[in-house]
């Protein structure tokens, strides 16, 4: 008999209470209901209320998709974001390694693999995050969803974020990578329309593989 498809694994390796009590937290604090808040993330109104009482696993692809209509970074999700937890996307495996801040922006590095197979196709980041990748093992095509690059181990990829992008490990090795998200603070409603062609903030540098 054909085996059924593994379950899909939460977007946190954390308490979903605790990320629904969290999310809950900064919708009110902005004074956005429910409805408009899943219409926004293009999510159901279902979902949202399953993620915010914890009664539901959210995917990374939710979780994204709602914290970038609440223009925050992912981990502000988590009360101890020093914990180091995994996230989990339909491709991606990625673990938190440090959030740090400075007067414009917060970062959050991650140490990220790709799996060999079908790729994974992420919603936009709020306006003006940007994605560095390092790649270490294997070979990656990221970018954004409409014209993603392709970096071999030592290589290395940025891309404006605030559109659909996607991650793939081209052939069959997993990709072993870093991933640098920068969030800018102090930025205008999600909606605001965009004046940077995100095609034009995309590069590649090819290096010598090194692992650090």
């Amino acid at each position: 008999m054909p085996q059924p498809p593994p379950a899909r694994r939460p977007g946190l390796d954390v308490d979903p209470v605790v990320v629904g009590r969290r999310v809950r937290a900064l919708r009110e604090e902005r004074g956005i209901s429910l409805s408009t808040l899943a219409r926004l993330a293009g999510v159901g109104k279902a979902t949202l209320s399953g993620l915010e009482h914890g009664t539901r696993n959210p995917t990374l692809e939710t979780l994204w998709a709602v914290t970038a209509q609440l223009g925050v970074p992912l981990t502000a999700l988590l009360t101890e974001p020093a914990a180091g937890p995994t996230v989990h996307g339909a491709a991606v495996t990625a673990t938190l390694l440090e959030v740090f801040t400075d007067t414009d922006a917060t970062y959050e590095l991650y140490r990220m693999r790709v799996a060999p197979g079908p790729g994974q196709l992420s919603p936009a980041h709020q306006p003006g995050v940007t994605e560095h990748v390092t790649v270490f093992a294997g070979v990656l095509r990221a970018g954004p969803a409409d014209a993603p690059l392709t970096a071999p181990a030592g290589g290395h990829l940025r891309w404006v974020s605030d559109v659909p992008h996607s991650y793939t490990a081209v052939g069959d090795e997993e990709v072993a990578a870093s991933l640098l998200l920068r969030y800018p603070r102090h930025r205008e409603p999600t909606d605001q329309a965009r004046t940077v062609d995100p095609t034009t903030e995309i590069a590649i540098i090819s290096r010598p593989s090194q692992e650090p």
